[in-house]
């Protein structure tokens, strides 16, 4: 008896144990389940999940015309416009469609882009029907020309490269071929205007050192970390749907075949996410990428997941800045290195980048993309503490980080002619009433397009715009293809991001709306937008429907003289 008695006792006393080791680590788990946003973008293991389960299905003949339940009229009106969208491509860029078509079976990247330019379910079906041109032959301020001689007004910024616009890249770039063209591709030492770029980087970040890479995603893998090695801890905090890169899982989700192992994906601008990092002692840093700002908690807005109207986007800057501000409170108190990636916004709110824009200070800032004068570069700038790479009581604990072609000659030769640039009077006018101007633009547009009753709108972080739809529509990713049509360059993400340098002018941009409209008040006229009234959940229902009924798909394939030379600039 007295033997069952410890025996109980005993065991209350380790179920009593484990109970209390368990209750923090679970209450800890609830926490973090609870500061996750509600959407797929916040779970990526289930995100990861149900993409693994996604059937892949094409919609075929009268199914791709009358996806909305469109009734036989209205598809014969749709089958009748893609024929003529088809037949203006095939006419205008011959050229540029058969470069493409044979560039597609070589470069991986193209074979990618092309095939997610639409919804997958019209993929197959478009890929016949209609071809257009990846190839583009020069540039001249706004206006590209292609391989056909055909011309193009550029709004997708090449990826946020294009800040200052394309001449000054030209001349960046010339100016680095004179400066290290002496030296040559000379590595490991130094081109003299290295140390002028390095103290110009450390004052316009407020920070005390830099490192030089050759690609953004690379400066922000460093500046992570660098992260991990100070502060003894793994994890890093990133903001439901913000992208940092590629690498590992910090692109979780869908699109990685990586399981996210240290990267916490919590809900941005809420409460939340901050109890998180008050409580959890195993995080390193919080990425910020200040974009985000523009749709919170959501992806960036591609075409190919434009299975609705659901799009959303909302810019509010002073909701943004005190967010940030409570951030890095919370940050600071708890020893968080908060690292801005301005790799994409970097120099195109501010001077000074996004922390003079928000008036906030990060302990690490990562920069690409424009800053190379037109050539590939990252740049991690951060305090001195942070930046050391070595221990001095423990020789052998280090962490290296290096690249045969950072700060390449020709590279930091053009960064020089981009900063020369940053202080000249006339760039600086440029940031002058920045934001009032293309909010101005932004509303232009949308009343313009409000009287001609298109159900299209567009929002915008200063000069980083993307399309809203109001009527709920399957047909709203066909959109990029009239754009394009009435002479509009975009990327492959279509609609979902359109971004302008800040040297635009009146003159270019009136042109931009005058074909914006056009192109809407077309694809309108075409019956795209008419049929039957679906709500967005009606649309998602028939989708999920179209999954059980799936069927296998199918495959098919003279010149204009080039128009006027546009002078935009």
């Amino acid at each position: 008896m007295d033997s069952s008695f410890a025996l109980t006792a005993l065991s209350l006393s380790i179920s009593a144990a484990l109970a209390a080791w368990a209750a923090p680590k679970a209450a800890r788990r609830l926490q973090l389940s609870r500061a996750k946003h509600r959407s797929l973008a916040g779970h990526s293991r289930m995100a990861k999940r149900l993409a693994s389960w996604l059937p892949g299905y094409a919609l075929r003949e009268d199914d791709f015309f009358g996806a909305d339940g469109a009734d036989e009229a209205l598809r014969q009106q749709r089958r009748g416009a893609l024929q003529r969208l088809a037949l203006h491509f095939k006419d205008r860029v011959p050229n540029g469609v058969a470069m493409t078509q044979a560039a597609k079976t070589l470069l991986a990247d193209l074979a990618f882009t092309s095939r997610y330019r639409v919804p997958f379910q019209f993929t197959d079906e478009m890929a016949q029907a209609l071809q257009t041109s990846s190839f583009i032959q020069s540039s001249r301020g706004p206006v590209l020309r292609d391989v056909d001689g055909q011309e193009w007004i550029d709004v997708s910024g090449s990826y946020g490269v294009n800040v200052l616009g394309y001449e000054t890249y030209k001349r960046c770039i010339e100016e680095a071929v004179v400066r290290a063209g002496e030296l040559g591709p000379v590595l490991g030492a130094y081109h003299p205007c290295v140390l002028e770029n390095a103290q110009r980087l450390a004052r316009i970040s407020g920070l005390d050192q830099v490192s030089f890479h050759m690609s953004g995603t690379e400066a922000v893998m460093q500046a992570v970390r660098l992260a991990r090695y100070h502060t003894g801890r793994q994890h890093l905090v990133r903001f439901c749907g913000a992208y940092h890169g590629w690498w590992e899982d910090v692109q979780p989700g869908p699109g990685n075949p990586a399981a996210p192992r240290e990267t916490y994906t919590l809900k941005d601008m809420d409460e939340r996410s901050l109890s998180v990092l008050r409580s959890h002692r195993n995080i390193a840093c919080v990425l910020i990428n200040p974009l985000q700002a523009l749709h919170p908690n959501a992806p960036a807005p591609g075409d190919s997941s434009l299975v609705d109207s659901g799009r959303r986007a909302q810019y509010d800057r002073a909701a943004y800045t005190a967010w940030l501000k409570r951030l890095r409170e919370v940050c600071t108190q708890r020893g968080i290195l908060l690292i801005f990636d301005e790799v994409f916004l970097g120099f195109r709110l501010a001077p000074g980048g996004a922390q003079e824009y928000f008036g906030v200070k990060a302990d690490m800032v990562t920069y690409g993309k424009t800053l190379g004068g037109g050539l590939p570069v990252g740049v991690v700038c951060g305090k001195a503490d942070l930046m050391q790479r070595f221990r001095t009581q423990r020789p052998a604990d280090i962490c290296f980080a290096r690249g045969t072609f950072n700060a390449h000659p020709y590279v930091m030769a053009a960064m020089k002619a981009f900063l020369d640039r940053m202080e000249q009077p006339s760039v600086l006018a440029l940031y002058q009433g920045l934001d009032e101007r293309w909010n101005a633009r932004r509303d232009a547009l949308n009343e313009r397009l409000a009287a001609q009753q298109l159900p299209v709108r567009v929002a915008n972080m200063s000069t980083v715009w993307t399309v809203l739809y109001e009527r709920p529509s399957r047909y709203n990713w066909l959109l990029q293809f009239y754009l394009r049509k009435h002479g509009l360059w975009l990327s492959w993400v279509g609609s979902g991001r359109m971004i302008f340098s800040l040297d635009f002018t009146e003159v270019a941009y009136e042109e931009v709306a005058q074909r914006f409209v056009a192109a809407a008040a077309e694809m309108q006229a075409d019956g795209w937008w008419s049929g039957p009234v679906l709500s967005n959940r009606d649309i998602r229902r028939r989708i999920f429907k179209e999954m059980w009924g799936w069927r296998p798909a199918s495959n098919t394939a003279s010149t204009q003289a080039p128009p006027p030379v546009m002078d935009l600039r």
